[in-house]
């Protein structure tokens, strides 16, 4: 797909695609994924294969996201499934800011000195506004299911994010600017990617790494499926000049003139 196709045209088949390339191309060691928001929860619930939690056992949003990326779930939530008064529900649209939370109260104590630093946390969070959608559904992009997902995310090194960062730059480039929550790092990516449209990189949380198993090395990259096909496009382009992953150590005590000669000449 050219870079000018309008998103409307792109499909769950080519995003499946592309996936598949991005594992080739940065060497993943777990599934890119997608997720989609509903505003009718029966449709969601009518995706082929759809998995949903047992009812009474609630879990995290980072918990779903490492069922999906791991274990290959195609998975669907309504805000009864999230843990109440955490910000899960509230950072995609599924419910109003839980009061306790956005008092400050919350994490008082907690992440936070005094109430006002915690509610300020709160009020600065991106997120999906609520009101319009009931459901959210994750599943792997190499499925398709979603048909096409709001939005691609993929768990990788800062390695090779670079490199991803570097593809969507590689033919019409333009600067890009991460937001850092802190705790609650899912607002900074799946959060914010949802409500704005925007490739958004985050440092995953304390929370993500406890409760959904992210490891030391690993960021989160979350954004619109045209992003992501441009990304990908751009490394093959940087493939063709020799700049591929895992990057070839050249040395810290050599002439980086040899090495540098046989890409800028």
């Amino acid at each position: 797909m050219s870079e000018t196709a309008a998103i409307s045209e792109i499909s769950g088949e080519s995003v499946k695609q592309a996936a598949a390339e991005l594992v080739d191309l940065l060497k993943l060691r777990t599934f890119p994924f997608g997720m989609k928001l509903f505003e009718d929860a029966e449709e969601m619930r009518a995706i082929k294969g759809l998995r949903t939690p047992t009812d009474g056992i609630p879990f995290t949003t980072c918990q779903l996201v490492t069922q999906v990326r791991t274990a290959g779930f195609t998975l669907g939530i309504v805000q009864d499934n999230l843990r109440p008064g955490a910000s899960c529900g509230a950072n995609i649209g599924l419910e109003p800011v839980p009061e306790r939370l956005a008092s400050g109260e919350g994490m008082n104590g907690v992440w936070f000195d005094n109430r006002e630093a915690a509610a300020k946390h709160q009020a600065e969070m991106p997120r999906v506004p609520a009101g319009r959608y009931s459901g959210l559904a994750a599943s792997p992009l190499r499925s398709g299911r979603l048909d096409p997902p709001d939005i691609c995310l993929f768990y990788a090194s800062p390695g090779q994010m670079i490199l991803f960062i570097n593809g969507l730059q590689f033919k019409n480039y333009k600067r890009y600017d991460f937001s850092i929550t802190g705790e609650s790092a899912c607002a900074d990516s799946w959060g914010r990617a949802l409500a704005e449209r925007r490739t958004s990189l985050s440092i995953p949380c304390y929370a993500e790494r406890r409760y959904g198993g992210v490891a030391d090395d690993e960021m989160l990259m979350a954004c619109p499926p045209d992003e992501f096909l441009r990304g990908i496009e751009g490394m093959k382009g940087l493939a063709g000049n020799g700049l591929r992953y895992p990057y070839p150590p050249f040395g810290a005590f050599a002439d980086p003139a040899i090495g540098m000669s046989k890409s800028y000449g």
